[in-house]
């Protein structure tokens, strides 16, 4: 059994190091033609053409020296545009000789140059410096002063914006252009290539995972606090920096991981008929993750029929609702939609895109709208009363899922003290208020048509809880952290859905784990693999249920626990919120 773990280990690194070396490898050409089917305007198309001599047809061998010279490229261009339809100081020099009051009157006669470009500056002019005309200045040398401001804000944005290549521009087309030139084992032989990283990295992770079903069944601690993976030491550390590595390339630099994304275009292809897109790469990547770490999970807890419901259900849930049915409606001309994800965990749910878009697609479009409301109003308080936050956070989430199955080896590194609990109080249900603040101001836009509420631009606001939230709290800190953390550092600290369903589960629900503190011998393996940081071995021994709002209802204690004295339980009883409770072996209530 040894030697199949050992054969498994290797072969799974050698599937892990074919994958690695697929992101260096092949070369990026970049030709005129890549260019013109993806920049969508003609005119940006041959401005980009124009300033791209020392970069067309020139092979670079890493995306990093590609993208490089592809973002010079558009600094190239947007500094041209900014020469040619800038306010130049002779445009300023003409402005302020308007006479002797130094006042802004007009500015018709103040442009010279070609038709079109006088055209261009009277209008930007105008839209963007408006609030200067008729305007009086203390002095000429102040009058000129802020015409430069306005000319330097002019250049930075206005003209990049509407004749150049802003940063929103930059990074798509980065990405897209990168992925277009690349010519490489990823693209050239994508399926063969797929086929042998995959199929050696699950041929060897289940080849070490395996033989566990031939060990005694239930829980052994084994050294956990010692293992290399497993205890914040050199293997873990290593694990948690490649991960935090991919969450950060995937969420803020794609444009360099595109050998990656085409590695996955058969199986995209296959499922939506499109090019595969970095998201679909983490989707195939997420969803195989909690497949096979799933076998896992189910053979290490095989002994708790409620573990294997449990693994089962968010397999299923993941693979089903979060991978192929979203890809499938894309394929049947549909939105993209997740039917189990929920607002505010989707914090893009309100976004005015998204909204038009299943406005926009008929009675389809609108059941999902529906059913995305009903959830968040009546779905979940409903079934959080019945069965608590555990029906969603251990059943069906994908964080969740990902979580239990790929993070579980890690669960016991969760921070079980009390000033770790006063931050996870105040840190998650800030996120939950940055999370209903921005979507209020989202929704007070998309009816109003302002982008401003109060002081703050909404547009702004959700550019900040993407970047922050979505993409750095959630991804590279909620999944990178994991061998430093824990397995729910995002579920524990950030996610505003937990928190939303927690307020439920708190003060409303009939779900609780209660205990049987007489049977309690202070072994601590519930404490351990709690991996919301919870000390349930405080609550046991004293014999009082566990009512935290933090409590995913995951049933590792339980299913730990030697003597069976916490239970998972569905029903109304005296001193929910009062005294602690001590219960018998038969069930019955002995002392207040």
């Amino acid at each position: 059994m040894k030697t199949i773990k050992t054969a498994g280990i290797v072969i799974f690194l050698i599937g892990f190091a074919l994958f690695n070396a697929l992101f260096f490898g092949g070369r990026y050409t970049l030709t005129a033609d890549v260019i013109r089917q993806h920049v969508a305007d003609p005119a940006k198309a041959d401005l980009l053409q124009q300033h791209s001599e020392g970069l067309l047809h020139v092979a670079h061998g890493s995306s990093f020296s590609f993208v490089s010279a592809l973002h010079s490229t558009f600094e190239k261009a947007n500094k041209a545009q900014g020469l040619l339809y800038g306010i130049t100081p002779e445009d300023i020099a003409t402005l302020t000789q308007q006479g002797t009051t130094f006042t802004l009157t007009s500015v018709d006669s103040a442009f010279e140059g070609s038709e079109s470009v006088v055209a261009f500056k009277r209008k930007v002019f105008k839209d963007y410096a408006g609030w200067l005309d008729g305007r009086s200045f203390a002095s000429r040398e102040e009058m000129a002063a802020q015409l430069g401001q306005v000319a330097d804000n002019l250049s930075q944005f206005a003209i990049v914006s509407a004749l150049g290549f802003d940063r929103y521009a930059v990074k798509e087309l980065s990405y897209a252009l990168a992925k277009a030139s690349l010519v490489g084992p990823s693209t050239q032989r994508a399926g063969l290539f797929l086929f042998l990283t995959f199929c050696f990295c699950i041929a060897g992770a289940f080849m070490y995972i395996l033989p566990k079903a031939k060990e005694l069944p239930g829980i052994k601690n084994n050294g956990i606090f010692f293992h290399p993976l497993k205890s914040v030491k050199w293997l873990g550390i290593g694990v948690g920096t490649w991960l935090i590595a991919f969450y950060v390339f995937l969420y803020f630099f794609p444009e360099y991981m595109t050998a990656w994304v085409a590695l996955v275009d058969p199986l995209s292809r296959a499922l939506s008929g499109n090019e595969a897109g970095r998201f679909f790469l983490y989707g195939f990547l997420y969803t195989l993750c909690v497949l096979v770490m799933g076998v896992r999970l189910m053979l290490h807890y095989r002994h708790s029929r409620y573990q294997l419901l449990r693994t089962a259900s968010v397999m299923f849930f993941q693979t089903a609702f979060a991978f192929l049915i979203p890809e499938i409606l894309v394929r049947l001309n549909q939105p993209y939609f997740d039917f189990k994800n929920i607002w505010p965990l989707d914090y893009s749910f309100f976004f005015d895109y998204r909204l038009n878009q299943m406005v926009d697609n008929g009675t389809l479009g609108l059941f999902m709208l529906g059913w995305g409301i009903a959830l968040i109003i009546i779905g979940v308080p409903v079934l959080v009363y019945f069965f608590g936050k555990r029906w969603y956070c251990s059943w069906v989430c994908g964080c969740g899922g990902l979580a239990e199955t790929l993070g579980d080896p890690y669960r016991q590194l969760s921070n079980k003290s009390v000033k770790a609990w006063h931050v996870e109080r105040w840190l998650i249900h800030a996120v939950l208020v940055f999370a209903v603040v921005m979507t209020g101001g989202v929704l007070y836009t998309y009816f109003t048509g302002s982008s401003y509420v109060f002081f703050f631009n909404s547009y702004q606001v959700r550019e900040w809880y993407g970047a922050f939230i979505g993409a750095g709290f959630a991804g590279v800190v909620g999944t990178g952290f994991y061998p430093l953390m824990g397995n729910r550092v995002w579920c524990r600290f950030g996610c505003p859905l937990a928190a939303y369903l927690g307020l439920v589960q708190r003060f409303k629900s009939r779900f609780r784990i209660t205990t049987n503190g007489g049977q309690c011998i202070s072994c601590g393996n519930c404490s351990t693999y709690c991996e919301m940081g919870i000390d349930v071995r405080w609550y046991a021994q004293r014999g009082q249920n566990i009512v935290r709002s933090s409590c995913v209802g995951c049933g590792i204690c339980s299913s730990v626990c030697p003597r069976g004295v916490l239970n998972l339980e569905v029903k109304d009883e005296d001193g929910r919120f009062g005294q602690p409770v001590l219960i018998g072996n038969n069930g019955v209530k002995l002392a207040d």
